[in-house]
């Protein structure tokens, strides 16, 4: 089993420091949605249902 890494830092409302494998990326938290400044967006549809995409 091949190990990943992650690590996430809250810097301030809704704002959010992420570090993984393929480097650093900061996240803004819109109601539902989240959007990431590598492009990546995620949408809470219900209770543990989610949709995650890329917009470029």
């Amino acid at each position: 089993m091949p190990f990943s890494f992650r690590w996430s830092k809250a810097l301030g409302k809704g704002v959010r420091l992420n570090a993984g494998r393929s480097g650093l990326s900061v996240s803004k938290r819109f109601g539902r949605a989240t959007v990431s400044s590598t492009g990546r967006v995620s949408v809470r549809l219900l209770k543990g249902l989610s949709w995650r995409g890329k917009l470029w």
